[in-house]
């Protein structure tokens, strides 16, 4: 029998983790797990919620300390399973949590009212066009003080106090203000549930007089809470597993294309045992490598239109079916709006929606449960494989640097090929990186991160800091441009002083390479810095941290092996100076693509 815990359903478990790991199913948790009175000192809104964000798998959360959010910190941090991470500003801490939730399957940020609110803001819209569900949590005004026309600081000067919330309303999926303690207990977990069932961003504002005050409603230690699992359809599955294995069954070289919504939609590990069962090539967009195995015997690349890896294209857009699961076609992944797909070809699987060609769409269905189904439907057929095998040339190597020749961008990536392991993840900055990191193999374990949708340029310096925090056991490798960099380096100081064993590769080319090759301008060169120096500023003899510049490639490998050897348990920081004008083919052919879609005459009227 199911019981009720505030606003949440409990119902029987099978585990305790409740923050759902990529690809994972959300657990439950045994209706037997005991309610342990406590102390009055514990009985407060700040335990309260600290407790339930270890429950959901939050151990570590991105803070930056303000007057309204004081209180409420001195409870967090007394959790004994949870660890305060200051930040330097609120936008590092939000893609810290952006980052972390990548990998733990959630993330919180505890920011100050408005001034805080506003400035991590963009990084929780990042958040929600990603799905991640970030839990972003502000210390809002003295419940005394709404409703009385007040004027507050860190506010606009007017006595209305929602601009934040109105703010954050379009950008998460439920805004809980709590300014009484009456219904504390419930908005608090209706938001931590809500954003776990729809993965993305949620918002609570705590009353900076309210975290410390014992209240009856937080007496007994929460019960660990779960959701109840969403449910397909029944008929709307079967009708759509039978439509589909029709489709596909008629067709003579069928291949599958998985997409970010992957993640949302935890399936997968649903989308690789249809790979395996159908023996369709199987290819992935830009935006979900590191979500599917690479070593998959029929792996064929990354679909990305003109810029897709060698002939992962040709056989997609030769296809006479193809099965896109969680795609978005937005200008960046349809390379400027030039795909060479066609709708009646097509099955879009949605997280909880399919849509096959021209035809029938059958809602209510699920993702996980309507790959599962289809893997039992189809008939064998790897023919689109045979046809890439029988076009595929292996890749080439770049040229033979010359002694003490500048380094190339090539030359770098040949040498990062072998640092990869099941032991490391990647996180690629919007820019060059990108393409770059694209050509990279991943070997079974690699972690791979970007943020393709929402590509907001200095994302991956707090990224890194929040996804080798959540699995310090892997060591992160990130890639990053100089000019993403000058938005967000000051959080380098955090992953010294939490003893993050990150390898930052800052790729100096001298100015912002990607919008160079959409249009350029003077306003893309930038001031170049002495960015070793500055790291070394910030470390200041505190911590361990290793920096270097490399010009050439026997400097790069000198590199690369102290980082690996001696530097193994360091910070590392390798910068290294490239021509501006060494960038990927890649990247040539998208910005001039993208750049047309950009500059479209208006329709006439």
């Amino acid at each position: 029998m199911d019981t009720k815990i505030g606003s949440i359903d409990v119902c029987k478990a099978e585990n305790h983790d409740v923050g759902c790991l990529p690809n994972g199913a959300t657990s439950t948790v045994q209706n037997s797990v005991p309610s342990t009175a406590l102390s009055s000192a514990d009985a407060t809104l700040g335990r309260h919620l600290a407790r339930r964000l270890v429950q959901i798998g939050v151990t570590d959360v991105f803070t930056v300390p303000g007057d309204f959010n004081l209180t409420l910190l001195d409870h967090l941090v007394a959790e004994p399973g949870l660890t305060n991470i200051g930040c330097c500003n609120e936008l590092n801490a939000g893609y810290a949590a952006d980052g972390y939730a990548r990998s733990r399957g959630v993330g919180a940020c505890v920011v100050t009212f408005t001034v805080g609110g506003l400035s991590v803001l963009n990084a929780i819209a990042g958040a929600y066009s990603e799905n991640l569900p970030v839990i972003c949590i502000v210390g809002g005004p003295n419940s005394n003080d709404y409703g009385t026309n007040r004027i507050l600081h860190h506010t606009i000067g007017l006595p209305d106090f929602s601009q934040e919330l109105r703010c954050f309303q379009t950008v998460t999926c439920f805004q809980a203000v709590v300014n009484n303690l009456e219904d504390a207990h419930e908005l608090i977990d209706t938001a931590i549930s809500t954003a776990l069932k729809e993965s993305k961003p949620v918002y609570i504002s705590i009353g900076c007089n309210l975290a410390g005050i014992p209240h009856p409603t937080f007496s007994r230690e929460p019960v660990p809470f779960s959701l109840s699992p969403k449910l397909s359809n029944k008929w709307g599955l079967e009708a759509a597993v039978e439509a589909a294995a029709e489709f596909l069954n008629k067709a003579v070289k069928p291949v599958m294309v998985g997409g970010p919504k992957l993640r949302s939609a935890h399936a997968g590990d649903a989308f690789v045992e249809l790979a395996d069962a159908s023996g369709f090539a199987l290819a992935v967009m830009p935006s979900a490598k590191g979500q599917v195995p690479e070593h998959h015997p029929r792996f064929i690349g990354t679909y990305w239109g003109a810029v897709s890896t060698a002939f992962c294209a040709e056989i997609v857009e030769s296809a006479d079916a193809y099965l896109f699961a969680g795609p978005i076609f937005n200008d960046y992944s349809s390379v400027g709006y030039s795909l060479l797909l066609k709708k009646e070809k097509a099955i879009i699987v949605q997280p909880d929606r399919v849509t096959i060609g021209n035809g029938p769409t059958f809602g209510c269905v699920l993702m996980k449960d309507f790959l599962v189904g289809l893997a039992k439907k189809l008939k064998h057929n790897n023919t689109a494989y045979e046809n890439y095998r029988r076009i595929f040339v292996p890749d080439g190597h770049p040229l033979k640097a010359a002694p003490k020749e500048p380094l190339r961008v090539n030359v770098l990536f040949k040498h990062i090929q072998k640092m990869l392991s099941a032991e490391t993840a990647v996180i690629a900055e919007t820019g060059d990186s990108w393409f770059n990191c694209q050509k990279l193999k991943l070997p079974p374990g690699c972690g791979y991160e970007f943020q393709m949708q929402y590509g907001s340029i200095g994302w991956s310096v707090g990224a890194t800091l929040g996804y080798a925090q959540a699995v310090p056991e892997k060591r992160v490798i990130a890639f990053i441009g100089d000019g993403s960099f000058q938005v967000t380096a000051q959080d380098v100081s955090t992953m010294i002083r939490n003893g993050q064993r990150t390898i930052i590769f800052l790729i100096n080319n001298g100015g912002y390479t990607i919008e160079v090759e959409i249009h350029d301008g003077p306003y893309n060169v930038i001031k170049n810095w002495n960015y070793t120096g500055l790291v070394d500023a910030i470390h200041n003899g505190e911590g361990k941290c290793w920096t270097t510049k490399v010009r050439c490639e026997e400097e790069l490998i000198e590199a690369i092996e102290t980082a690996n050897g001696p530097k193994k348990d360091s910070f590392c920081f390798i910068e290294v100076i490239v021509h501006k004008d060494d960038t990927s083919k890649e990247l040539l052919e998208w910005g001039s693509r993208v750049s047309a879609a950009n500059s479209r005459p208006p329709n006439p009227q």
